[in-house]
């Protein structure tokens, strides 16, 4: 039976489909926890996270997204064990960032309130008094992985088309390690990182905020993409 068939039987509540689909995707759940193996969590323990957000992405996952099955699960996957290992202590993200994304988003939610829509960047900066990077910085620490497959501004793109050639379910993994190179990144090219790609921003918006051109801004983002390649490239 073709996998599209099974979830959608799954989302009818077919739990035979359900145990079908986890049963077939055991290779990839693993491949996928195996990059978290020595992290002072038991493989078996690392699977069942694993399956868990197997499960969250059958259950999430709408062929209308335009991205195979497989390519959707693996950040979901892979997002439900960081989310343990971040919350026991495993993956340290500092507590003035904790603090921060904290307050963005109690200030988030009373704006939502107040506007009836989400706020914009420049309405939560204003509201909280931060740089639009710092409020990018910290949503990105504690963002789930598939950050790197949310679109930006324009033409649809995200971080993950611009740094491979193809959604391979093994280099979508070992992309997981995108939050530690940002943090290597020169300031300038990690600012217009987290703009473009984590809050959707377009060049021209991103240039009045940083107080450069358009130009210089394409020409930063260039630049920092390739340097990310570099970073990564080692572990595709």
């Amino acid at each position: 039976m073709q996998t599209a068939e099974l979830i959608a039987r799954s989302h009818a509540g077919d739990k035979a489909a359900t145990a079908a689909l986890v049963e077939e995707n055991t290779g990839l759940i693993w491949a996928v926890a195996r990059r978290f193996f020595g992290r002072g969590v038991e493989p078996d323990d690392l699977f069942q996270l694993g399956s868990i957000g197997f499960l969250k992405a059958v259950s999430g996952y709408d062929p209308a997204f335009g991205t195979q099955f497989s390519t959707y699960a693996v950040p979901k996957i892979a997002g439900e064990i960081r989310r343990f290992l971040r919350d026991d202590g495993a993956v340290k993200v500092s507590r003035t960032l904790k603090e921060r994304a904290v307050k963005i988003a109690r200030a988030r939610a009373e704006l939502v309130e107040e506007l009836g829509r989400e706020p914009t960047l420049s309405e939560l900066s204003e509201a909280l008094g931060l740089e639009p990077e710092q409020i990018a910085e910290a949503e990105t620490a504690l963002a789930a992985v598939d950050s790197i497959q949310r679109e930006t501004g324009e033409r649809g793109l995200t971080l993950e088309d611009v740094l491979t050639d193809s959604p391979m379910e093994e280099t979508v993994v070992e992309r997981l390690a995108l939050t530690q190179a940002l943090s290597e990144l020169p300031d300038r090219e990690r600012r217009v990182v987290l703009l473009r790609y984590f809050h959707g921003l377009t060049q021209d918006k991103i240039a009045p905020l940083l107080g450069v051109s358009q130009v210089q801004i394409s020409r930063i983002e260039k630049k920092a993409l390739a340097h990310l390649r570099a970073m990564l490239s080692p572990v595709f």
